[in-house]
């Protein structure tokens, strides 16, 4: 599902899948703001080491 992520190429939000392929486009873009989803990856890695540190 993409996000509404800035493209600094275009400077316009444009909604980007986490690929980068940008459904606004409709073609790949290289330089956009990806930070929701690295934001995402770590809260996720995160919740991942908490629920191995339960287990004990």
């Amino acid at each position: 599902m993409p996000k509404w992520c800035f493209n600094y190429d275009s400077g316009e939000y444009e909604d980007i899948d986490k690929d980068g392929y940008s459904w606004t486009q409709g073609e790949y873009v290289y330089n956009w703001d990806d930070s929701d989803y690295r934001r995402e990856e770590e809260e996720e890695e995160q919740r991942r080491l908490n629920d191995e540190d339960d287990d004990w």
